[in-house]
């Protein structure tokens, strides 16, 4: 049963929120693709925080992190390939999740971030992740 509060949330579905929604969700892949920290820095929130395990190596991190290993080993290192699977989006919140797989060469992961809009623009809050495959480089 949708209450009045419910409808308003709904309201506010648009192919537009959609589509600025996968496009600052792009801009975190196209950042750690090409170890682009301005695009990163762009995409999330500066008070964002990474949540994790890697090859046994936990991250519980302020997003600073994600940026420093980007700059330090960009994802891309000549298979990366990265899929958006799913938004879900209700007034200013939303989700993502992302498939990335050839990660520093063989490593794959799903993403799980976390939106909001805030002041108007979207910005990634928090960023899941889990380490389904391969070994990260040594």
């Amino acid at each position: 049963m949708l209450t009045s509060s419910d409808m308003e949330a709904t309201s506010e579905l648009s192919v537009d929120n959609y589509d600025a929604i996968r496009d600052v969700v792009q801009l975190c892949l196209d950042g750690e693709a090409k170890g682009d920290v301005a695009k990163l820095q762009e995409a999330f929130h500066q008070d964002a925080r990474m949540f994790g395990d890697l090859a046994g190596t936990r991250y519980d991190v302020p997003i600073q992190a994600l940026f420093d290993m980007a700059a330090e080993g960009p994802a891309d290192t000549g298979n990366y390939k990265s899929r958006i699977l799913s938004i879900t989006h209700v007034g200013d919140v939303a989700t993502a999740t992302v498939l990335e797989e050839g990660y520093w060469g063989t490593v794959s992961f799903v993403d799980f971030l976390s939106l909001c809009r805030i002041e108007g623009t979207w910005k990634i809050v928090n960023k899941t992740f889990a380490h389904v495959g391969g070994e990260p480089p040594a």
